[in-house]
């Protein structure tokens, strides 16, 4: 974990994780005089392009290999946001989040790919911490920042910013020194044997996918539901906070006491919990009894989405084996990112004619939905032993 190709990839994670980050909330904001479902809409396109473009990642990096699949999705993630300036009108929005979201899927899959091959599988669990505090600083910081610094001094500059820093994280790339990808596996994997993968990768993909609806509406209609720009960007704070918080107690518990696959159910849980809490909130009323609920429940979504994060991505790892590395990552962005496209325009949906403690509800009830579906089966912990790579296969 203190190669220097670890520690370069996890500072492009951080500029490319950056431009999304400062946008999530402020491009909903930006076309909302179209309504809820117009925001959601936007964070639905980039999610919907996204996952199309995940699908594709392991076949494309198989071929051209892992630095000009990042540099690439680095630059369309950053190069056509600060055209977002130019109009409001939905349907221009939608086509740059669009192309947005072709780098994002590509960004996603590479990088959480990386964790797997620069690191050793004994040290999974605190390397995908150490790479889920590359995604969750950005977005401590940027989430709740974007929104305050459109009321401070515009839209425009904020789309600058955030077109600007995954443009710089491209430049790094080039002195990014990553593994060949390992490629197809062998037709003797690919049979009778890959059923147990299949079958362990439900529990984590049920829990990331209901997590991150519940974290995707928060981040999309916080803005528009609550009162307040400083109080929205503390719920914005605490949320990645907490993730934060939540990736790194698992990454510990993960490596330390074997225990991949046993996080995702108290994640879930948490997830729901956090989910009421918010209702409570958009009920209670005045504003001093809002607040704090907003912000607690806000706190105790991004904590169980956390735990969920980091203990679904080792457990793929440990059920995919070294040559699925690419596909188990593609399955688990493509999982949280659906999650997110769903949370922003399914529950818009819902909020525009029922409210927005109708969507936040729903999410909760998807949440309790899935937890018999994460529940820890036998196999949780097991651990696929790496082969040895061959030397001198880098680029």
């Amino acid at each position: 974990m203190n190669s220097r190709s670890f520690r370069l990839m996890l500072a492009v994670t951080v500029l490319g994780f950056g431009g999304y980050a400062l946008l999530l909330p402020v491009v909903p904001l930006w076309v909302a005089d179209a309504g809820a479902f117009a925001a959601g809409a936007t964070t639905g396109v980039l999610m919907l392009t996204t996952i199309a473009t995940q699908l594709a990642v392991p076949w494309l990096v198989a071929r051209v290999g892992y630095r000009p699949a990042l540099a690439a999705g680095l630059v369309l993630l950053g190069a056509p946001t600060p055209l977002l300036a130019l109009s409001a009108d939905l349907l221009p929005v939608l086509a740059v989040s669009a192309v947005r979201g072709v780098g994002f899927g590509l960004l996603t899959v590479v990088g959480s790919a990386l964790v797997a091959e620069l690191v050793a599988p004994a040290e999974h669990g605190r390397a995908a911490a150490r790479y889920g505090v590359a995604i969750g600083l950005p977005q401590l910081v940027l989430l709740p920042a974007g929104v305050a610094v459109v009321e401070a001094v515009g839209f425009t500059g904020v789309f600058v910013a955030a077109g600007v820093t995954p443009v710089l994280g491209a430049l790094a790339v080039v002195a990014l020194r990553v593994p060949r990808p390992g490629g197809v596996p062998d037709p003797a994997e690919a049979g009778a044997g890959s059923a147990a993968p299949r079958a362990a990768a439900v529990g984590p993909l049920a829990a990331m996918l209901t997590c991150s609806v519940a974290q995707g509406g928060l981040i999309t209609f916080l803005p528009l539901a609550v009162p307040g720009g400083l109080l929205v960007a503390a719920a914005l704070l605490v949320t990645a906070a907490g993730s934060l918080l939540g990736r790194t107690l698992a990454g510990r518990l993960v490596d330390r006491h074997g225990m991949t696959g046993r996080l995702l159910l108290p994640g879930v849980l948490l997830a729901a919990v956090g989910m009421g809490v918010e209702i409570l909130g958009l009920t209670a009323g005045p504003l001093v009894v809002v607040g704090p609920l907003v912000v607690v429940g806000s706190a105790v979504v991004g904590v169980g989405f956390g735990l969920v994060q980091n203990d679904a991505l080792t457990a793929l790892f440990a059920a995919s084996g070294p040559r699925r590395y690419g596909s188990a990552s593609a399955a688990w962005n493509i999982a949280y990112d659906a999650g997110t496209g769903a949370g922003a325009v399914g529950l818009g949906a819902v909020a525009e004619p029922f409210g927005f403690r109708a969507a936040f509800g729903l999410s909760a009830v998807l949440l309790l939905v899935a937890a018999p579906v994460v529940r820890p089966g036998r196999r949780s912990g097991a651990r696929v032993r790496e082969r040895p790579r061959p030397a001198g296969r880098r680029r």
